[in-house]
């Protein structure tokens, strides 16, 4: 069974950038689709970018500005770049993944992986 393992969370100043990496266990199984999510204490997950393994990518329409998703070939993780945060970026962070297909497209709806790690928390400050 194959793990994901998230990276890079950690405290910022508003208007600061990170980055965050999704590397699974297992570099040979084969991702259908990958995704970032993230969620705040008492409120549900919500999607905030997707990437397929064509490349193509879905962000939350709210973040399009500010965060971009992709696949670093060279370091083999799905990486979530954020920038100028905000206080309401704060959140804990999970990467999904969709091991089993050979293709899913990149959609923020839970239901589509099935693989899922552990988070990573990100806390801004103003």
């Amino acid at each position: 069974q194959v793990q994901l393992v998230e990276s890079g969370g950690g405290s910022v100043q508003s208007g600061e950038s990170l980055r965050l990496s999704c590397r699974a266990s297992r570099t040979t199984a084969t991702w259908g689709c990958m995704a970032w999510f993230r969620q705040v204490p008492g409120n549900g997950r919500e999607g905030v970018a997707a990437i397929d393994n064509a490349g193509n990518t879905a962000v939350a329409t709210a973040l399009k500005d500010r965060f971009t998703i992709f696949h670093d070939k060279v370091k083999n993780t799905v990486d979530l770049q954020m920038n100028t945060l905000k206080p309401e970026d704060t959140a804990m962070y999970y990467c999904a993944a969709e091991y089993g297909s050979s293709y899913c497209p990149a959609i923020l709806l839970q239901t589509e992986y099935n693989t899922w790690g552990q988070g990573t928390r990100v806390a801004v400050s103003s």
